[in-house]
């Protein structure tokens, strides 16, 4: 690999330089490279520097750049290019004074207030949301010198309020040693946190950034919502601190991904030139996720515009203020109306249980708490029904006229007679009862007069999704006879407390086709709602046989409630079938009497009608 940076970089030169004699040592690649080698946090990327350092005795093509500025950029070229990290920098500097580190004087305390006041940025937002702006992130040595102004003039302000939004946009500067101190405050005493390693080449050493038990003033805590603005411009211990926080848990990083700096970066002077090499001597290692957040940089929870982080980070604050309402309330609603009542009582529980725990705690938007819910009472339920949903208005049927509906039936219903004189049914969805009322005599003469007077009959439920329900005891009629009503199913509503029988209808449009002649109804996983109830029924009276995949488990046409004076709503079921005679199908689904896969199910059922009539002649 690091034979590959000296390749680069004679070609870069080559091609772009008239050679004419050699300007510099030879031992300016080798000290530079020596330099990388021994200082780079990441050793593991220099696999053949060695050897390619012995061969770079012999590589004067390079060296014959006239021009000093020139040659340190193709060698920055090729030794980034060698090692893919940007951060590797060789620069010509022939004025460059060593960069002292700033100490702290022993300013009054009035003079140490304005500091503060100029580097710090506080304020309390409407809802009483906290915003702290820091452009330096403060090391061990200077915190312990202003920690108790900062505690009187930044965190007595700060404690109390009920949300903070800590910006670091705009800090590019800080001290490693300043990282346990901001996440503790933002963690319990105890136990202590294992928060980030710092690995440090130089000395081959690993340091261990635990959180602290104990620190100036009270903590924020670990419930209050923590908001972290970033930009492409946050670098270095400001990422670390972003990173450090968001992987615990504790912050939601909203803003541009960062820039992807370096905990630690160090210039060394080449030999005795003006050369310098800028090399990053320490890595941060994440114990949680085992990477780093250097090159890369931190990708936020929500990505927008750095100029929009903070009217967002206010919108996902406001949001969390409301969650433990919406989930209280949505408990309430699903105890108080559920179809079964003992299902929804634990659902109730169990998702208060969720709130206690803070599992809604981190959610970002409203899309975002609904598919999280609706998750999770899926698991809690078992019912695919109980759900988050939109509150659609239904819209006014359309003015189809009769030649319209005609085209619409010959689309919606599929009809055939196969051998044997076995009709065949397919339909997809049930629609409801007064709709289906009004062109009933055009389904009749379109569709049923096509099978009706087969000596046996397939309906096919394969791919039927389900619908109203108030078609269920029409459609059953037409498979009983007419001389007695017969009680097809109970259903029980729970917000009223009533139950209502589902029986038979005495008159229908068209003719029956009978109790007598066989019936098999086709089902798969995806067959649902409204076609179970019908499966259901014919099943439990024994009208038919099932042939194919258990069903999927619905429910009954679910009911829409408002969460509160919010714009959440839920999807409720409300009503189950008779359950006096065993377990219903919501749920749990329609077990089959011949269980085959649905792709196999129509050949199945034609086989087995085929072999029943054959033995009747």
């Amino acid at each position: 690999m690091a034979k590959a940076f000296f390749l680069l970089v004679s070609v870069l030169a080559l091609g772009s330089v008239h050679f004419i004699h050699a300007s510099f040592s030879p031992s300016l690649i080798v000290d530079m490279a020596k330099i990388v080698m021994d200082n780079y946090c990441s050793p593991e990327k220099l696999t053949g520097m060695k050897e390619a350092i012995e061969a770079a005795g012999s590589n004067t093509e390079i060296l014959n750049i006239p021009d000093a500025e020139s040659l340190a950029n193709v060698l920055s070229a090729g030794v980034q290019g060698t090692v893919t990290d940007p951060r590797l920098k060789v620069s010509y500097e022939p004025d460059y004074i060593p960069v002292v580190p700033p100490q702290m004087p022993p300013l009054p305390p009035e003079q140490l207030i304005a500091v503060l006041q100029t580097s710090i940025k506080l304020d309390i937002l409407e809802g009483n949301i906290g915003y702290l702006r820091i452009d330096h992130i403060l090391g061990e040595e200077v915190a312990d010198k202003v920690g108790n102004l900062l505690l009187d003039f930044v965190w007595s302000k700060i404690l109390p309020t009920s949300a903070l939004i800590f910006d670091l946009r705009y800090t590019g500067s800080g001290d490693i040693s300043g990282v346990p101190y901001i996440v503790s405050y933002f963690t319990e005493a105890e136990p202590a946190i294992h928060i980030d390693s710092i690995y440090d080449r130089p000395t081959n050493t690993t340091t261990k950034l635990m959180s602290m038990s104990t620190l100036l003033g009270e903590r924020y805590g670990v419930t209050k919502p923590l908001i972290i603005l970033t930009s492409k411009n946050t670098k270095g211990i400001a990422e670390d601190v972003a990173y450090c926080l968001k992987n615990l848990k504790r912050a939601t990083i909203v803003g541009e991904k960062t820039a992807g700096g370096s905990v630690k970066l160090d210039k060394f002077r080449v030999g005795d030139t003006d050369f310098y090499v800028t090399v990053p001597t320490a890595k941060s290692i994440n114990p949680i996720t085992g990477s780093t957040w250097e090159i890369t940089g931190v990708t936020p929870n929500v990505e927008v515009n750095a100029e929009d982080a903070l009217a967002t980070a206010i919108k996902i604050v406001n949001l969390r203020a409301q969650v433990p309402e919406i989930i209280e309330t949505s408990a309430t609603l699903i105890a108080d109306n559920y179809a079964f009542e003992d299902i929804g009582a634990d659902v109730a529980a169990k998702l208060k249980g969720l709130l206690a725990s803070g599992k809604y705690s981190m959610v970002v938007s409203k899309s975002d708490l609904e598919t999280k819910l609706s998750a999770d009472l899926h698991s809690l339920s078992g019912d695919k029904g109980l759900k988050t949903t939109s509150n659609t208005p239904v819209l006014p049927p359309l003015a189809y006229t009769p030649e319209m509906y005609i085209e619409l039936i010959k689309v919606s219903f599929h009809t055939d007679v196969l051998e044997n004189n076995i009709g065949y049914l397919r339909f997809d969805m049930f629609g409801d009862f007064e709709e289906v009322k009004a062109i009933a005599q055009i389904i009749v003469e379109h569709v049923w007069n096509k099978v009706v007077n087969t000596d046996a009959m397939i309906v096919d439920l394969r791919n039927n999704l389900g619908g109203p329900t108030t078609a269920i005891a029409g459609f059953c009629s037409y498979f009983f006879d007419a001389d007695r009503q017969i009680v097809l199913d109970k259903l029980y509503d729970r917000p009223s407390g009533t139950t209502t029988e589902l029986r038979t209808l005495d008159e229908l449009t068209g003719v029956r086709y009978g109790s007598k002649k066989s019936l098999i109804l086709l089902t798969s996983g995806v067959t649902a709602g409204a076609a179970e109830e019908f499966v259901y029924i014919m099943k439990k009276h024994g009208r038919a046989m099932i042939v194919g995949e258990t069903t999927s488990g619905g429910s009954h046409p679910a009911k829409t409630f408002g969460v509160g004076e919010t714009d959440v709503f839920l999807s409720i079921p409300t009503v189950h079938s008779d359950t006096t005679a065993g377990p219903a199908w919501e749920i749990a689904g329609i077990a089959p009497h011949i269980p085959v896969s649905a792709d196999a199910a129509l050949e199945t059922a034609k086989g087995i009608l085929n072999k029943h009539i054959t033995g009747q002649k």
